[in-house]
């Protein structure tokens, strides 16, 4: 494995462990077992190494998500089970986990940012599909951008904040609400 490789692997797993706050470049270092100086030759300092970490997750993310439609099946149906895929993955990924403990927790402002990209991420990729399912006909004229946005909160209200109160609501309730709440107010 190349140097470079093992600073991102060893970067992945003490931000993961530790959030991005309490990660210092000399854990990272020692995870990786090299100098401190070795990172510096391709990071300019912590917040570029932590920038280039996200952006992996991202990809991995557009991934899911991709792996998640199914050109055979209707858009509900595909945003239901993107959106399902990218929350299963944000909520099970350790470092995910992590970041969304710290921005509660201590409110760091990088974290904040990097956040917002994800999250940036699903909505650019859901309103790609909006778009496409207005062009085909499957549902009516609406501004892609804010309907994206919407699926997106609605989806994490059920998935996450509802649970902070009451017991979690299974996929199908999930789904069931998704279809009653928003998805007939599209139906052409």
């Amino acid at each position: 494995m190349d140097r470079k490789q093992s600073i991102l692997d060893a970067a992945l797993k003490s931000f993961s462990l530790f959030g991005y706050k309490a990660t210092t470049m000399d854990q990272v270092a020692k995870i990786a077992n090299v100098g401190k100086g070795t990172i510096y030759t391709f990071y300019a300092n912590k917040e570029e190494l932590f920038g280039e970490i996200v952006a992996g997750i991202i990809k991995e993310m557009q991934m899911v998500a991709d792996q998640s439609i199914n050109p055979d099946q209707s858009f509900f149906e595909n945003a239901h089970r993107a959106l399902t895929s990218l929350l299963d993955f944000r909520n099970e990924h350790q470092l995910t986990v992590k970041l969304i403990q710290e921005e509660k927790e201590l409110g760091t402002k990088i974290v904040n940012q990097e956040l917002n990209r994800l999250e940036q991420m699903i909505i650019t990729f859901i309103k790609e599909r909006i778009e496409k399912a207005i062009e085909k006909g499957e549902i009516r004229e609406c501004d892609p951008e804010v309907t994206a946005f919407l699926m997106l909160k609605l989806y994490v209200a059920l998935v996450v904040d509802w649970e902070e109160h009451h017991p979690p609501l299974s996929k199908e309730e999930i789904a069931n609400l998704f279809e009653l709440y928003f998805i007939k107010g599209l139906s052409t």
